[in-house]
């Protein structure tokens, strides 16, 4: 079972749309006994850094043993953001820091929030990247993360500089940009992560 993580921070219909366009029927729940028992983990997330953690605090121990069981695991958008450290949106705030680095401003001189269509520059090769192409992308955010290890960006965007899209390590996946609202090529990500639970 795939389980979308409800910490009350919105886009869980459209994610779970997503899954079921791909033939998935995954599960929206609070329940951290559900959680803790899903085959598959999804934190979505839009708003902000700060306050968004507050919320998932009393599932981030479910969310760490998840991931070290080698269980596959997907943050999209703000759920790529949180993965990380800390954040420059929320001084003082930790992340649930499963990736090493800074969530930082995207800077002056391009249009803030970073919204729409952009096209993904391939970094490394990660698995719920196989069969993407020359495809475009939809992107919606104000911040962006630097991981301190690079080697975990699987692809980028350029939007005047360059900004992490997809990264990867072990068994966790995000993405910053929003697969499900991607046309086909966003799909075919939520297909490649749903492949993962037949390997």
């Amino acid at each position: 079972m795939i389980t979308i993580i409800n910490y009350g921070s919105g886009n869980l219909k459209s994610i779970r749309n997503g899954f079921l366009k791909v033939g998935e029927k995954p599960e929206i729940t609070d329940d951290p006994k559900k959680i803790k028992d899903a085959d598959a983990l999804i934190l979505p997330g839009v708003g902000a850094f700060g306050s968004a953690m507050e919320h998932l605090l009393k599932y981030r121990e479910v969310i760490i043993n998840h991931i070290f069981e080698g269980k596959p695991f997907l943050g999209v958008c703000l759920g790529l953001q949180l993965l990380l450290t800390e954040s420059d949106e929320s001084i003082g705030a930790k992340g649930l820091d499963i990736f090493p680095g800074k969530v930082i401003k995207i800077p002056p001189g391009g249009k803030i929030p970073h919204m729409g269509w952009n096209k993904l520059i391939t970094k490394n090769k990660c698995p719920i990247l196989e069969g993407i192409g020359n495809e475009y992308f939809y992107f919606v955010h104000s911040y962006y993360a630097q991981p301190y290890d690079e080697q975990i960006i699987a692809s980028s965007t350029s939007y005047g500089i360059e900004i992490p899209a997809v990264l990867y390590k072990d068994n966790v996946f995000a993405t910053q940009f929003h697969p499900e609202k991607s046309g086909n090529g966003g799909l075919k990500i939520l297909e490649n992560f749903v492949n993962l639970l037949k390997e």
